[in-house]
Parts: structure tokens; sequence; C-alpha cells
């Protein structure tokens, strides 16, 4: 625990790569996004990424909201059908659609149909079988999706998708709904070919969301694509644990989406080796997904509906990661702490009664976060394990809280609130229980998230 001005997390956690938020398309795919009259507001609103050469192995993760929308059960059919997972949650895919606007959830049969239409729709234009496509959709809920737009932007679009970045960028700006900024990043990596050579591989990513943001599974839209070689299943084993630890720990708003959904492809056109898991390549290849996953993530919180200031709760000293990650996700998700973040008021004690709330996250999460089924379960929504006489608190490099001296401390009230003016406010939480470590992304709660979606529809 400092008590400088200067945060105590880094932009990246240690043992991940560098990232970049640029747009940097892998080998094997060709993207592009444009405007065909979804949105009233005329931006761009359709998005696909389509394979140069044949299949490309893929992962999900999703929503578990009950009112899970269409293009979210569709795509775990679509999946399940090509691996034989019934969980739909890896297998085969040549190409994903996204539709920015409409969310076609809550839209019962009649929407179930519609997007079997667009699937249709978008095999037509591609040439790739029905069961090897994937869907986004956001939105507002409840609206249909306007199919005879979507088709003529098919039409159009499918033929000048281009393997370039710009290909990539156009399908992240795309992919927004009311996101003020595009969200990409990007980071290389290297792995062996067949005779264990280095091949330099990219992982690259877009995203949307800024609002209807909580952490279960996905809580956002986002595509990962990477040229590396991996089968699908493997795939799935590194994007579930990075979920966890990323997207997993994010919030805006507390309130879970529709058609929360995360896709990873590799192409496997960069010629690796294929990557098995439990190898060194599977570590590399998971950090850079992780990587990209987090920076995505900070992204996205940053830029949360009416945010002015990115939070990120850092959380050390539990007795493990999976009570860690709890404290975060609940100092991040109170809102009484966005509040107090936005007036940059340095009141501990709302950090404090939202750490001493915390309680660990469903047991899918856990299990994808390492846990074993048995324990996952047990542990599920239980307490955080939390000494409020172990406990220091530090607000943007102020300590504040400091409970093996006996509990509130005095400190430069003054500074601390001036350095809650950052960008970027930290919350540092030593639990000194133990070694395990965790965070959390999310952003302050003011006027204008209110106004926002007050009038969402209207």
């Amino acid at each position: 625990m400092t008590t400088t001005t200067e945060p105590s997390i880094p932009e990246r956690s240690a043992g991940l790569p560098a990232v970049e938020r640029r747009a940097v398309l892998p080998g094997g795919f060709r993207a592009g996004g444009m405007a065909v009259g979804i949105k009233a507001s005329g931006r761009p609103d359709l998005a696909v990424v389509v394979t140069t050469a044949g299949p490309a192995a893929a992962a999900a993760v999703f929503t578990p909201n009950a009112f899970a929308a269409a293009p979210v059960r569709l795509s775990k059919a679509h999946l399940a059908a090509t691996s034989g997972d019934p969980r739909g949650g890896f297998g085969w895919a040549e190409a994903i659609i996204s539709t920015s606007g409409s969310a076609n959830a809550a839209t019962g049969a009649a929407g179930d149909a519609d997007q079997l239409e667009v699937a249709r729709l978008l095999s037509e234009a591609t040439g790739v079988a029905v069961e090897r496509t994937l869907h986004l959709s956001t939105g507002i809920i409840g609206t249909r999706l306007p199919l005879a737009r979507v088709e003529a932007g098919l039409t159009t679009l499918v033929p000048i998708a281009s393997p370039t970045d710009a290909g990539w960028a156009a399908a992240a700006e795309a992919l927004r709904t009311t996101d003020s900024v595009t969200k990409t990043s990007t980071t290389t990596l290297t792995l062996p070919d067949a005779v264990g050579s280095p091949v330099l591989v990219n992982v690259s990513g877009i995203a949307k969301g800024v609002g209807m943001i909580h952490p279960r599974m996905a809580t956002m839209l986002s595509i990962v694509l990477t040229d590396a070689a991996v089968e699908p299943a493997t795939l799935w084993g590194l994007l579930r644990p990075a979920a966890a630890r990323t997207w997993d720990q994010l919030s805006v708003d507390g309130d879970t989406s529709t058609n929360d959904t995360v896709f990873v492809l590799a192409s496997g056109s960069a010629s690796t080796a294929v990557v098995q898991p439990g190898t060194a390549a599977a570590e590399v290849l998971g950090a850079a997904i992780e990587a990209v996953a987090r920076d995505l993530a900070r992204q996205q919180a940053a830029d949360g509906e009416g945010a002015a200031t990115l939070i990120t709760a850092s959380v050390h000293g539990a007795v493990d990661d999976a009570d860690a990650r709890a404290v975060a996700r609940a100092v991040i998700s109170s809102s009484l702490v966005k509040a107090a973040a936005h007036g940059r008021d340095p009141n501990w004690g709302r950090i404090a009664g939202a750490a001493g709330n915390a309680r660990l996250a469903d047991a899918a999460v856990l299990e994808a976060a390492g846990l074993s089924a048995d324990e996952a379960a047990a542990r599920a929504g239980t307490p955080a394990r939390l000494d409020p006489a172990r406990l220091r608190i530090g607000i943007a490099g102020h300590l504040v809280f400091d409970g093996p001296q006996g509990g509130p401390i005095a400190f430069d009230r003054a500074a601390a609130r001036a350095a809650m003016g950052a960008p970027e406010v930290v919350f540092d939480l030593d639990l000194g229980l133990g070694h395990g470590a965790g965070e959390a992304f999310g952003c302050d709660l003011t006027e204008a998230y209110v106004i926002e979606n007050s009038e969402y529809t209207t």
C-alpha cells in the first residue's frame, strides 16, 4: 500500500503481453462494416467477418440471462452442431454477422424465425453452410430486425469485406451502439511451427458495450481473432478463464444484457503447430487472449454510459484469487462507490461496506476460472472472507484505512480528492489474509447515465 498519488495497478497485469489499441486483422479473415438503416441515426450498423480458407476453430461465452436473445440461442445451436458439444461453447465457423440497433431479444418465435433468416441470408451471401454462421445483435430489446435492410446490406457488404486492417476497423465501428469510441486491441506473440521454428502470431479484438454491463459470463459483445492453429475445445479452454478474469470483472450499471457474447476464432493461417492444451504454447496464446480481453474490458469501463472516470479495484492479500475477485467486483459494482467516485469523495466507508458485502461468483464462472466443479458448486455465492482488523484501503494512492493500526487514519483529504480527478481512480485493498489477488473494472455513476437511459427508446 502506497501513500503517494501514483496508482498502484499497471495498465497491464503481470504475465500478460503488451497490447496496442489499434485494429490489426490476423491472417485468414476478411471483414467490413457499413450503414444499412437498422439504426435511425444512420450510423454504421452491419458488420461481417468471413474466413478466407475454410472453417476456423471457434469458442464462445454467452449471457446466462433467461431472456437470452435469438442470436445467442442460434449461435449456441450452430456451435453444438459443428462440434457435438451440447453446451454450445465451441465448434467451427466461417462467418460472423453483427446487427446493431435491434437486439432481437424477447421477440418470441417471430424473432427466432428472423434470426434463422439472417443465417440463411449470410449463408447465401458468403457461400458457407448455415450452421457455420455465428450471430451478434445489439440494440433495443423487443424490436424486430428489418430483414430487407439486412439482406440488401449483405449483398453490398460481403463482396467488399476486406482482408485488411481497415476492414477490421470498419467492423469495429459497426459493432457500436451508444459507445462514444470504437474499441480495438491487438497483441503479437510467437508460437512454434511443426519443426519448432518461431512463427509470428496476431491476436486482435474488437468490442462494444457501455451500458447494461455486469459480471455474468461475457457482459458485452466482442470478437477476437487469431491466426494461430488450435482445436475448438482447446480454444474454449483458453477463453473461459480469460473471460472470468476480465469481462466477468467488468460492471457499468449492474444489469446483465440479454445479448452478451464473446467469440474467439482461430484461422490457423500462420502455419503454427496445433496448440495443445497444457503446453507452453497454450499458456502463451491464453495470455495473449487474456491481454486483449482485459484491455477491451478496461476500454468498456472507461466508456461507460455517462462515465467520466474509469474505476479499478485492485485486491490482494486475499485467501485465494476467487475471494479477491469477489471483493474487487463488489467494490466497482456498488452504486454508492460509483457515486463517490463521481463526486471525487474519498469516502473509504463506502468501499469498506461494499467489500464486506462481497460474495463469490456463479459456479460456472468459478469453474471457468480454475476451481473444480465440486468446489465451484460449494462456494458459489458464499461470502468472501474478510477481516476488518487486517484490511487496508487506499484511494488514488492514498492510504485511508489501516485495520492493523486500528482502522481509520488521518490522511490528506484534499490531496486524495484532487487525485481522484484523474481519468482512472484506483481503489487498492489489502485483505491481509493470504496471497490471493484479483481486479475489477467499472466507472463512476453520473447524471448523464440517468438522462441517457431515461430516454433510451424515446
